[in-house]
C-alpha cells in the first residue's frame, strides 16, 4: 500500500498546538509515557500468548530497548510488545484516546495560558503526545504480533501525518523521537544524553516489570592493589549494555524499603494520572488465599469516570505475571476509581475474564479488597476530615451507587455518606448528624432530589418545613433519583421524599388538628377540586388539598412509591419505554386565589375561563419542580391573556 497523508483529528490538531508550544517546564515525564507505553504492549503480547503460543516464543525475552544518535539527535524507545496494525495506529494515534477529547480541550482552555497541560495529559489517556513538547518530528515503526507486515507513521505535529508501508524484522514497536535543541530556559533537556535519561529511567520507571536497557559508556582505568590509578594508564573507553531499572515488583518491597517518592511515581505509572494519590492501600494477606495489593484512592476524577469504556483499574496479576488490566472483576462498579495492583499466588495462569466472574477464589479477594478500601475510607472520614471532603467531592456519586448495588454494605456506604441540607448553606452532614438534630417527635428522615441544590432550595415542596423548621437532605446528583428508589431506611428511620406521599408534621396532637383542619377545607372548597380534576384529567391523578405549601399556590406531588420526573426523565434518555406518569396535584388552601376559584365555579362551573385558570395553575407546578411544559407556547399565550385581563 502506498504512503499517505492524513489529517489528525480536529481535536488532536488542538492537542498538538498545544504541545508543541507548551510552557510547562517539567518535559522529562515525556519519556515516563512512552515507556509506560510499551510496557503496555509487553503486557498485552505476554496475555495474548496465553491463548497463542506461537506469538511469543520461548526463547524470545520481552524488553525495552532505549537507544541514543547524539549526532541525529534522536531518543528511540523500542519495544517488542503487541505491535500495531496500520488501521490501529490511524486509530490510536490520529484520534484522542477514542474518548474524552472534548472534556480534555475543556479542561486545558479552564487552565491559564495551558501551564497545566501536562498534569491534565495522563487523565485523558494520551501520553504519548506528551512527546511533541521535546520533538521536532515523530516517526513510529510497528508491527503486530501474528503478521509480518509492518507500518511507518511520521508527524511534526502540524496538523497532519504521513503513513506507509515499512519493514520491521521483529515483533513491537519503535518510536524515534527527533529531539529539539537544548534550551534549558524553557526545560529542555538533553535527552540525547545517556546520565539524563538514565536519571529519568530511575526517578520514574524503576518498578517497570521489564528490563530497560540501554547502551551506555563504561570508563575504565588500571588501579593498583591500593586502588589507585597506576601511574601513566590511560583510560580505556568502551560500550556496554545495561539496565536501568531494578524490575522488582514494588508491591513485594517491604514498606520501608520504598519511599514516598518511589510509590507515587509508581501510581503516576499505572493510572495515568498527574497528580499525586490522595491514599495509599497497602496489605499481604494470607490464609485460605495468599495475595498482595498495593492500590491507591485518585485525588482527583478522570474524565472516563462515568463512561463505560475504562482504560486504567485495578490490575490483576498472578505470582507477578501480568493477567490484565481493569479487572472489574476484583471490584464493584461503584469502587471503579480505585487504581492499583492485586497480585495472587493461588489463581491459574490460565485465568480468563468470563472464569474470574465465577471463580470462588476471586471472589474473596473482591470481599477482602472491598473491605480494605471501605475501612480507609471510614478512617480518613473519621480523622481525615479536609481529605475526605476532597474525596466526597470527587467520587462520592460514584460511592453512593453502591447503596443500590450492594446491599451488604449499604450500612458501612450509608456511614461514609455526606449530603448538603437546609441546615447549613456551605458544610455538609452525615446521615447519623441529621439524626441527631431530629426533633423529638420526629420518626422520618426528610429529603428531596433534583438538578441543582438551588433548584431543590426554591421548591415548594419544602416551604412548609421551612416554616416548622424540619431539616431537608438536599438530594442533587442523578444517582440519588435511582438509590432513593430501593433504600427506605436507615438505622430504624423511614427515608421520605418531601415531593411523594402524604406529610405529616408536627406532634401527634398537632397531626390530628391538622387532620380536622384539612377535612373542613376539603368541604368548603369540595366543588373546585372537583372542577379543577375534571379539566386536568388528562394530566394529573388527584386534585387535593395540602399541607405542604405555605405561601405557592400549587405543586405536584408523587406517589409514595413512584417515580420523580427527574428519574422518568433520564429512564427515557437511556431508551427505556416510560409510560407518562400521572402525579397528584396539590392546592394550598391559604392562597388568597382559592377563594376567588371557588366563586367562579359556584356562578358558573362551565365557564370557560376556568379551564385556562386550571392549565396555568398546572404549568406553574411543572415549572416550578424544574420540568419541561408539553406546550410551553400554549402556555405563554395564557398568561399573555391573563396579564391583558388583568391590566
Amino acid at each position: 500500500m502506498t504512503a499517505e497523508r492524513l489529517q489528525f483529528q480536529t481535536e488532536t490538531k488542538q492537542l498538538l498546538d498545544l504541545m508543541v508550544h507548551s510552557v510547562y517546564s517539567h518535559k522529562d515525564v515525556f519519556l515516563r509515557e512512552l515507556i509506560s507505553n510499551a510496557s503496555d504492549a509487553l503486557d498485552k503480547r505476554r496475555f495474548e500468548a496465553i491463548k497463542n503460543p506461537e506469538w511469543l516464543p520461548a526463547e524470545t525475552e520481552l524488553e525495552i530497548r532505549l537507544e541514543v544518535d547524539r549526532a541525529a539527535r534522536t531518543l528511540s524507545v523500542i519495544d517488542n510488545g503487541i505491535g500495531m496494525s496500520r488501521q490501529e495506529v490511524i486509530d490510536n494515534i490520529g484520534t484522542i484516546a477514542k474518548s474524552g477529547s472534548k472534556e480534555f480541550l475543556d479542561a486545558v482552555k479552564a487552565t491559564k495560558n495551558g501551564t497545566s497541560l501536562p498534569e491534565l495529559i495522563g487523565q485523558f489517556g494520551i501520553g504519548f503526545y506528551s512527546s511533541f513538547m521535546v520533538a521536532e518530528r515523530i516517526v513510529i515503526v510497528t508491527r503486530p504480533a501474528g503478521e509480518a507486515a509492518a507500518t511507518r507513521w511520521e508527524s511534526a505535529g502540524e496538523g497532519t501525518f504521513t503513513i506507509e508501508d515499512a519493514q520491521r524484522p521483529d515483533v513491537g514497536t519503535t518510536v524515534t523521537v527527533h529531539l529539539k535543541p537544548v534550551d534549558m530556559e524553557d526545560g529542555l533537556h538533553d535527552y540525547a544524553d545517556e546520565y539524563v535519561i538514565k536519571d529519568i529511567v530511575k526517578k520514574y520507571s524503576d518498578f517497570v516489570a521489564y528490563p530497560i536497557r540501554m547502551e551506555v559508556e563504561r570508563r575504565e582505568i588500571e588501579r593498583d592493589e591500593s586502588g589507585k590509578p597506576k601511574e601513566g594508564a590511560k583510560e580505556k573507553v568502551s560500550r556496554e549494555v545495561q539496565t536501568l531499572n531494578s524490575m522488582k515488583a514494588i508491591w513485594l518491597r517491604g514498606k520501608n524499603e520504598v519511599t514516598e517518592d518511589e510509590y507515587k511515581e509508581f501510581y503516576k505509572h499505572i493510572s495515568h494520572d498527574w497528580h499525586e494519590p490522595l491514599k495509599r492501600i497497602q496489605a499481604h494477606i494470607e490464609g485460605i488465599l495468599d495475595y498482595r495489593l498495593l492500590i491507591f484512592i485518585p485525588k482527583s476524577a478522570g474524565f472516563d469516570l462515568f463512561r463505560p469504556e475504562k482504560h486504567h483499574g485495578v490490575q490483576l496479576y498472578v505470582k507477578r505475571v501480568f493477567i490484565m488490566d481493569d479487572c472489574e472483576a476484583l471490584l464493584p462498579q461503584y469502587l471503579r476509581f480505585v487504581r492499583g495492583v492485586v497480585d495472587s499466588e493461588d489463581l491459574s495462569l490460565n485465568v480468563s475474564r468470563e472464569m474470574l466472574q465465577q471463580n470462588r477464589q476471586i471472589q474473596r479477594m473482591r470481599n477482602g479488597i472491598v473491605g480494605k478500601v471501605l475501612d480507609t475510607l471510614k478512617d480518613m472520614r473519621e480523622n481525615e476530615d479536609e481529605n475526605y471532603h476532597t474525596f466526597w467531592g470527587e467520587f462520592g456519586r460514584v460511592l453512593k451507587e453502591g447503596l443500590f448495588q450492594d446491599a451488604e454494605k449499604r450500612a458501612t456506604l450509608f456511614e461514609l455518606m455526606l449530603c448538603a441540607s437546609t441546615n447549613s448553606e456551605t458544610d455538609l452532614t452525615s446521615l447519623r448528624d441529621y439524626v441527631t438534630r431530629m426533633k423529638p417527635e420526629q420518626n422520618t428522615i426528610y429529603y428531596m432530589t433534583g438538578r441543582t441544590r438551588a433548584e431543590i432550595e426554591s421548591s415548594p415542596h419544602i416551604e412548609v418545613f421551612r416554616e416548622k423548621e424540619y431539616e431537608v437532605l438536599i438530594l442533587a446528583d442523578p444517582v440519588d433519583e435511582v438509590w432513593t428508589q430501593s433504600v427506605f431506611e436507615f438505622e430504624g428511620k423511614r427515608l421520605q421524599s418531601v415531593g411523594k406521599g402524604a406529610v405529616d408534621l408536627g406532634t401527634e396532637e398537632e397531626q390530628k388538628k391538622a387532620e380536622q383542619t384539612r377535612k373542613e377545607r376539603e368541604r368548603e372548597f369540595g366543588a373546585v377540586l372537583e372542577c379543577l380534576k375534571a379539566k386536568l384529567d388528562e394530566h394529573v391523578k388527584e386534585v387535593r388539598l395540602s399541607n405542604r405549601l405555605t405561601t405557592s399556590v400549587a405543586c405536584l406531588v408523587g406517589e409514595a412509591f413512584g417515580i420523580t420526573p427527574q428519574l422518568e426523565q433520564m429512564m427515557r434518555a437511556v431508551g427505556q419505554d416510560v409510560p407518562p406518569v400521572k402525579r397528584i396535584l396539590e392546592l394550598n388552601p391559604n392562597h388568597p386565589l382559592l377563594p376567588k376559584l371557588k366563586a367562579m365555579v359556584e356562578k358558573d362551573k362551565d365557564d370557560p375561563a376556568l379551564a385556562d385558570y386550571a392549565e396555568l395553575i398546572y404549568g406553574q407546578a411543572v415549572l416550578a419542580e424544574g420540568s419541561q411544559l408539553r406546550n410551553p407556547a400554549r402556555f405563554s399565550k395564557l398568561v399573555a391573556e391573563l396579564m391583558t385581563r388583568a391590566l
